[in-house]
């Protein structure tokens, strides 16, 4: 649908990229990168990463960007679309000796003008609070790696908290912070409080309260990402072993699990209404995730590589009712009591609760469009549109609605489709086409299903029949209209409590931390690490050994199952665009109100306007010395 050009023009670096909304184009003169702007050494070195803050100063110059070159870490006012980067004065610059930040995070609600809370963690295990406006170092955690020594993957702040944060390692665990507890001078005791199919969350034993509040062990090997949901009450985990479980963060549940085609799960992300969860990783693969019905929803084949990154734009998402158009966009109230930096992961409530109504309690038919991209190793962007004909196949379309988004009325469709639904859909050309999907959002019965499955934007139809995969696409669904904001209704800090007070603990486990784990989870692409080579002789850790031989038998199971359906079994999505964007892989993919943000490894943060949102002023850069940075 976006193709431009072709043969030798394929490996061309791409500056602009057309979709159904206009063009996107690169802004070269917001280039942000170390100042001296030369191509970062990359090898062996740690992803790029990048991270926004609004301080809602009153100039309307509010945002901020933090991202990490190797052992520097820098910190800037982004101007975006509106102005030219100045990379000469950048407000904080810090380069660490022995160590390398791996991941970092702002906590939006503290974030002023005058101060902002950044968690930053490191490749030896550390993760340490600071204030790059006061230039501050406040506090550094796991400081002498008694709880952790391998490499931290992933760190979050609890939504709504001032004061709590979850931070995963390349172990496979994953810990529960408050920063106002210190991390003590012994290596942590644990008890176990939950136990579940290859999992295991433990509290920490001490007289005082103390860091780790919880430690979770959560598959084998490292976990790579986590994400919570945009109510912040359930937690999306992608791990080395390819597997996404997803827990309910204050009962500290298991809410359902799927597996990758193959090799690891590395990211994964929500929708901004709470219902899909999209994973990537070592098959090559983007996987649609329905959190009511726990299963696969759909796959998406456009990368050559491992996939990075995965993200939802919930400035294109749209949403209708089928007489009422309303469109679900960036422009919408709901979306500006949010701070837009959240990537699709953090968005109102408000927000949430107005596509799940409209979703499940609307007996007329709804029409949805989904958009979300991906960004890979082998230096492509690609985004997606996630239509209502692979998320509600079974529903009839209304007659009266002819596109799915406002701004694909002009989208003509795809070539080569055989439409099974007489109701044409402009939503970059998944005309109405019938698959295994969720049947269950209205009240209308299930309809009978086709000999084939479909292939969105003009994929051939397969010749494989469904199968015996029908019978799961109403499992669990018929509440659905109670959406996820029923099932949860403490607060985040409610599963400490539950913590504390748990009566049917009976063993507790010493953590072993020894320099060998830490060795063998330095290449992050070696699969199924199992548990059962930690030495430990505790019962914890036995119990853990056979549970990681039958997830090993398991796994080999999972293939043509609900965990992980055969590639004829759900519907395959073509990418609406596919571009190489950078010489080398690519590791951020973030969507702003105005633009979107993309990193490559090489240290560059590049800047692509929204169709429309080109006003950058044409002043150039001055590349003045380097400013001295903080040694730390």
């Amino acid at each position: 649908m976006a193709a431009e050009g072709g043969g030798k023009e394929m490996n061309e670096i791409k500056t602009q990229f057309t979709t159904r909304e206009g063009v996107y184009k690169l802004l070269t003169h917001s280039e942000y990168s170390r100042p001296n702007r030369v191509p970062f050494n990359s090898q062996g070195s740690n992803p790029v990463k990048v991270s926004f803050v609004n301080v809602n100063d009153q100039s309307g110059n509010g945002d901020r960007i933090c991202f990490n070159v190797g052992r520097e870490l820098y910190f800037y006012i982004y101007k975006g679309v509106r102005k030219a980067a100045d990379l000469s004065k950048p407000i904080d610059k810090r380069i660490y000796k022995g160590t390398q930040p791996t991941c970092h995070d702002f906590n939006p609600l503290t974030a002023t003008a005058e101060s902002v809370s950044l968690l930053v963690g490191f490749s030896a295990g550390q993760v340490q609070l600071i204030d790059p406006i006061k230039k501050e170092t406040s506090k550094l955690f796991n400081e002498e790696r008694l709880i952790d020594k391998s490499r931290v993957t992933c760190v979050r702040w609890v939504p709504g908290s001032e004061s709590l944060f979850l931070v995963a390692h390349s172990s496979g665990s994953m810990y529960l912070y408050n920063v106002e507890n210190t991390c003590g001078t012994t290596a942590p005791h644990y008890q176990l409080l939950k136990q579940g199919e290859n999992y295991a969350v433990h509290t920490c034993k001490s007289k005082s309260a103390r860091n780790p509040l919880l430690r979770w062990t959560v598959g084998e090997g490292a976990l790579n990402e986590f994400a919570f949901s945009p109510d912040g009450k359930f937690l999306a985990c992608a791990s080395q072993d390819g597997f996404l479980r997803v827990f309910g963060f204050d009962a500290a549940e298991l809410h359902g699990t799927m597996k990758s085609y193959f090799g690891g799960l590395l990211c994964v992300c929500w929708s901004p209404d709470g219902r899909y969860i999209v994973a990537g990783g070592e098959d090559d693969l983007v996987t649609v995730w329905s959190f009511l019905d726990c299963r696969v929803i759909a796959r998406g084949h456009g990368h050559k590589s491992w996939v990075s990154v995965v993200a939802f734009d919930h400035c294109t998402t749209s949403v209708e009712d089928g007489d009422l158009p309303a469109e679900f966009s960036g422009s919408d109230e709901d979306f500006h009591e949010q701070n837009h930096f959240s990537a699709g992961r953090d968005r109102a409530n408000s927000s949430h609760s107005r596509l799940s109504k409209r979703n499940s309690t609307d007996s007329r038919p709804v029409s949805v469009t989904y958009r979300f991209g991906s960004v890979g190793q082998d230096t492509q962007l690609c985004l997606w549109d996630l239509t209502e004909d692979i998320l509600f196949p079974h529903l009839p379309l209304s007659r009266t609605r002819t596109h799915t988004n406002v701004m694909s009325a002009t989208s003509p469709p795809a070539t080569g489709q055989t439409p099974t639904l007489s109701t044409t859909t402009g939503s970059g050309g998944t005309n109405g086409k019938d698959n295994l999907s969720n049947s269950s959002t209205s009240g209308n019965p299930t309809n009978s299903l086709p000999g084939t499955l479909p292939r969105s934007n003009s994929l051939p139809h397969s010749s494989n029949p469904a199968g015996g995969s029908t019978p799961n696409s109403n499992t669990g669904s018929s509440n659905s209209s109670s959406s996820t904001t029923a099932t949860a209704t403490t607060k985040a800090n409610s599963i400490i409590d539950s913590a504390f007070i748990a009566t049917s603990v009976s063993k507790f486990a010493t953590l072993s931390l020894h320099d060998s784990r830490k060795e063998r989870h330095e290449k992050d692409h070696k699969r199924n690490h199992s548990m059962g080579h930690i030495s430990s002789k505790s019962s914890d850790k036995l119990n853990q050994l056979s549970l990681s031989k039958t997830a090993k038998a398991d796994a080999a199971k999972t293939l043509g199952t609900t965990l992980c359906p055969r590639m004829e079994e759900v519907p395959l999505l073509e990418p609406l665009v596919c571009k190489k964007i950078a010489h080398e892989r690519l590791t951020v993919l973030i969507f702003l109100e105005d633009c979107l943000v993309t990193a490559c490894q090489e240290g560059f943060v590049c800047t692509w306007a929204r169709p429309g949102k080109v006003g950058l002023l044409s002043s150039q850069n001055n590349p003045a010395n380097s400013p001295s940075g903080t040694v730390v």
